[in-house]
């Protein structure tokens, strides 16, 4: 049988990790349709994962726990 695959991050204080579930999956499925692996396309999309948290500060959304930062790595801001 395969060996479990195990992935850990440091906790990242932020309020805002609405979705996160949602787009693990979806990070996954995209990585699966890319034709990678289960294993690269899981570690893949828990990386981007934790920079879309991490990024989530810069959003201002709504009131309450805000959304990850979907576009973390495309929208850069221009102040």
């Amino acid at each position: 049988s395969p060996n479990p695959l195990s992935l850990s991050a440091p906790r990242q204080q932020t309020r805002n990790t609405h979705g996160t579930g949602c787009t693990l999956s979806s990070a996954i499925a995209a990585g699966l349709a890319q034709g990678l692996d289960v294993a690269w396309a899981v570690t893949r999309a828990h990386g981007w994962l934790q920079l879309a948290i991490a990024a989530a500060d810069d959003l201002s959304v709504g009131l309450g726990h805000g959304p990850v930062h979907h576009f973390h790595n495309i929208w850069v801001d221009h102040d």
